[in-house]
């Protein structure tokens, strides 16, 4: 299940469960979209992998399943 973590790891801006604006990588390291689509041109500085939309939680689950409170980005 993935972590739906709180925050892009570059810029440290806040990513709730809900966001369209968080992109992952196939480790789930988070940005937000304005990293990606700018300095980080797509790619994940950490892996090298692609960077794609992070898909939402249904609100119904967010209750039973909560989205990570472990914030990555700078602080």
């Amino acid at each position: 299940m993935l972590e739906l973590r709180p925050d892009c790891e570059r810029c440290g801006v806040d990513l709730p469960p809900d966001s369209a604006e968080a992109r992952i990588c196939s480790f789930e390291c988070t940005f937000c979209a304005a990293c990606v689509d700018g300095p980080l041109g797509g790619v994940c500085p950490k892996c090298g992998g692609d960077l794609q939309q992070r898909p939402t939680r249904a609100a119904h689950l967010i209750e039973r399943f909560p989205a990570s409170q472990d914030r990555k980005g700078p602080r």
